[in-house]
């Protein structure tokens, strides 16, 4: 394949997004190519017949050249590595989150209810262990269980600190975190997420991305907002949403440089819809931030 496009001269490659398509959009780049990924189901509308490849060709060739076909961002190795970091992480804690899980049912099984989390399992487990009878086998059980737990712990405290160590090195994501709740882990997955800066025209195109502006149903002329449209990255848009929660703790106190902005909102809005309209706004300085047009 590679072969076949060095000896084309440059042009533009439409790719549907999917597994290994930032590999070739990465690699056809190199030979002069303007290469854009679509999702896949943004291609499924201009296909006018059965699904084959050559249908499936003359749909990616038709939407590709549409002008208002949304992209999705090709990404360098670098910012592939860091994801990879933040979905290593999140298994983690998904897996720990089961392995605790694992514990209260087991326990419970036995007549022995505590409180949820894990605090409570590592405050109790030595009281329960010399108040009740357990059978031999159950205790190994239980401290396989709980070596687990530990051991999910460490990895995530190894890649909280990779991570950590990577903002230190980009010069975006240090940019970021002049922006209120906006830590290591949030900056690192902006600038992973979103690539390019310039592939987005303007901030609020790039909250849409996220899936952070109102669903639209306008007809008519009459315009009609609903709730957020949750489209794009959800983990992206909900570390968004928890760092806005942070900021609205702060605003609580007086402090931070939106504060003036939430209270007032605050006065028409319950928290809920102030803390996803502040990831909204967000998510638009920090892209002013990636795109060079502001500096903090």
């Amino acid at each position: 394949v590679l072969t076949f496009f060095a000896n084309k001269p440059p042009c533009l490659i439409g790719i549907e997004s999917c597994g290994g398509s930032q590999y070739w959009a990465l690699e056809l780049r190199k030979l002069g190519h303007d290469v854009r990924l679509m999702n896949a189901k943004y291609v499924i509308p201009y296909r006018r017949k059965g699904k084959n490849d050559l249908n499936d060709a003359e749909a990616i060739c038709e939407a590709v050249t549409r002008p208002s076909m949304s992209f999705v961002a090709v990404k360098t190795e670098q910012q592939q590595s860091v994801l990879m970091m933040h979905r290593l992480r999140q298994q983690c804690l998904s897996h720990r989150k089961s392995l605790i899980n694992q514990v209260h049912g087991y326990l419970l099984e036995f007549g022995v209810s505590l409180p949820k989390g894990a605090k409570a399992i590592h405050k109790n487990l030595a009281a329960i262990f010399e108040k009740n009878d357990f059978e031999p086998l159950v205790v190994e059980m239980l401290h396989e269980l709980l070596a687990a737990i530990a051991r999910e712990e460490e990895r995530e405290t190894y890649f909280n600190k990779r991570i950590e160590e990577w903002v230190k090195q980009d010069e975006q994501a240090k940019a970021l975190l002049g922006l209120d709740g906006i830590g290591p882990l949030s900056a690192s997955a902006i600038v992973a997420t979103a690539g390019d800066a310039a592939a987005f025209k303007n901030g609020r195109q790039f909250a849409a991305w996220l899936g952070l502006v109102p669903r639209q149903y306008s007809s008519g002329g009459k315009s009609k907002l609903g709730r957020i449209t949750k489209a794009g990255d959800q983990y992206l848009r909900t570390l968004l949403i928890q760092c806005s929660r942070s900021v609205l703790l702060m605003a609580n106190r007086g402090r931070g440089k939106q504060c003036d902005w939430i209270n007032e909102l605050r006065k028409r809005r319950p928290d809920n819809v102030v803390a996803v309209a502040m990831a909204a706004k967000q998510a638009r300085m920090a892209w002013a931030i990636m795109a060079g047009k502001v500096f903090v």
